[in-house]
């Protein structure tokens, strides 16, 4: 059985300024194929088909972190993610498509009506790595901060989108999680991630 998609959510986002991003790794072709493979694993979830991954590079069947994020209409509409590399990518960026789609708990599930006018926003993660609180960079580093049962995660371009500087981001973190918002100070781990945002023509990337 495949695990689930994590259940931490990233805050809402409209744009992925370019001072977070890393230099890319995924070519204009590799970034079309996952793409498809999100929109194609929501159609044929509705249609109840079954979806295969033909012609994939082995630098696509690498095992990968990775958030999809649904808009409609310029509104968020839907987030889910793997914080942790669990399978190969395309399969990854499928199961969180399907996810983000009809199990995020926030909205209703997609209909068909809306797949014509769905926009998809990828976020492909790096490994993560312990950092300290003095080493965080807004518009670069993600953070995963835990302490306990408690978790909490927040992309890179939550901050700039928010206009955070590194306590505050930090503080969000700790919230995100259920923590104090001084739990960074207080032991709690703080892990650093960076990501690769792509998505449809028509988002702000």
């Amino acid at each position: 059985m495949l695990p689930q998609p994590d259940d931490l959510r990233a805050l809402a986002q409209t744009s992925a300024p370019p001072s977070y991003l890393e230099a890319h790794e995924f070519t204009p072709e590799e970034r079309c194929q996952l793409l498809s493979i999100a929109h194609n694993a929501i159609q044929a979830s509705l249609e109840q088909r079954e979806i295969t991954f033909a012609d994939v590079s082995p630098h696509l069947s690498e095992q990968r972190g990775v958030f999809t994020t649904l808009y409609s209409e310029g509104k968020l509409r839907g987030c889910v993610g793997y914080v942790f590399p669990a399978m190969p990518l395309v399969q990854a960026v499928a199961e969180t498509a399907r996810s983000a789609a009809f199990s995020d708990t926030r909205f209703l599930p997609v209909t068909p009506e809306e797949t014509a006018i769905l926009k998809i926003s990828l976020s492909v993660l790096s490994t993560l790595r312990p950092i300290g609180a003095e080493e965080v960079e807004v518009g670069r580093h993600g953070l995963l901060v835990s302490m306990a049962q408690y978790r909490g995660l927040l992309l890179p371009q939550v901050p700039v989108e928010h206009h955070w500087d590194r306590e505050m981001f930090l503080e969000q973190t700790c919230r995100k999680a259920g923590l104090p918002a001084h739990a960074w100070k207080q032991g709690a781990t703080i892990e650093a991630f960076t990501a690769e945002v792509f998505g449809d023509e028509g988002l702000d990337h």
